[in-house]
């Protein structure tokens, strides 16, 4: 399959929306690290910011969780290194919730 021919102002347009979200998504990242908003909060929204953050990148960004944790949760949650939040099953969202309750 090959790509469309764009036009440079269609093209701009492209990297521009590719920007917006890249910057939505990294300030999303820094919220959780610092706290303001809790993986509850995210993964109870239907955006797609959230639906196209990876996985692993979302449980790095708690605090308290590194690469190494972040990656054994995975494994053990059976949740591929590759998925996004928009491709998680409803058990696998359960369990992640559970493991980190809004109150801890």
């Amino acid at each position: 399959m090959t790509l469309p021919n764009l036009t440079a102002e269609a093209r701009n347009s492209a990297l521009k929306k590719a920007l917006a979200m890249r910057q939505e998504r990294a300030d999303l990242l820094v919220d959780i690290k610092n706290g303001k908003v809790t993986l509850q909060e995210v993964l109870r929204r239907d955006d797609p910011v959230v639906a196209r953050t990876p996985v692993r990148r979302l449980l790095e960004a708690l605090p308290g969780i590194g690469k190494i944790r972040a990656g054994q949760i995975l494994n053990e949650f059976g949740i591929s290194e590759t998925r996004r939040v928009q491709g998680l099953g409803t058990r696998q969202r359960e369990r992640l919730l559970a493991l980190f309750p809004a109150d801890a």
